[in-house]
């Protein structure tokens, strides 16, 4: 019997204490930073309340059970385009699960609910500059650079 490799589903209120683990090691890894756990705590509680403002996927190994990796998606209206962006966010899989196909398996999960879906026009995503890992693997799935620099202003 061929077991999948990565199995995808959506987060639970169950998975809080785990995406919150991810997420702070996402900032660390990626931009050095260390998030205020409460407020991170917080926002994914929130996101785990209403997926309208933020859906993660879970990528678990059907081996052992364990989750190794997680994606989420929020949305943004084109008017250009007269449908939705979906942006691809807090992206992280286990290092040790790393080269096995989870993130594939993400991709692949959330672009087919996108294609599914008669009003999503695309996906995007950021990508930290230094990371030529993450460029690497997202330009082989065929995402390209989207001609923007982004520009923020944040209040936190």
């Amino acid at each position: 019997m061929n077991v999948p490799a990565i199995i995808v589903r959506d987060a639970r209120p169950s998975d809080l204490a785990l995406i919150v683990a991810f997420n702070d090691c996402l900032a660390r890894e990626t931009e050095s930073k260390i998030l205020d756990h409460d407020a991170l705590s917080r926002g994914v509680a929130a996101a785990l309340a209403d997926p309208e403002r933020l859906r993660y996927w879970i990528a678990e190994d059907p081996a052992s059970g364990a989750v190794v990796g997680q994606a989420a998606v929020t949305r943004e209206w084109s008017d250009w385009r007269n449908g939705w962006l979906w942006w691809l966010q807090s992206v992280y899989v286990r290092a040790d699960a790393r080269q096995r196909g989870a993130f594939r398996s993400l991709h692949h999960a959330i672009r087919s609910a996108a294609l599914e879906s008669s009003d999503v026009v695309g996906l995007r995503l950021y990508v930290e500059h230094d990371n030529a890992d993450a460029r690497r693997t997202y330009d082989a799935l065929g995402f390209v650079p989207g001609g923007y620099e982004v520009y923020e202003e944040i209040f936190l």
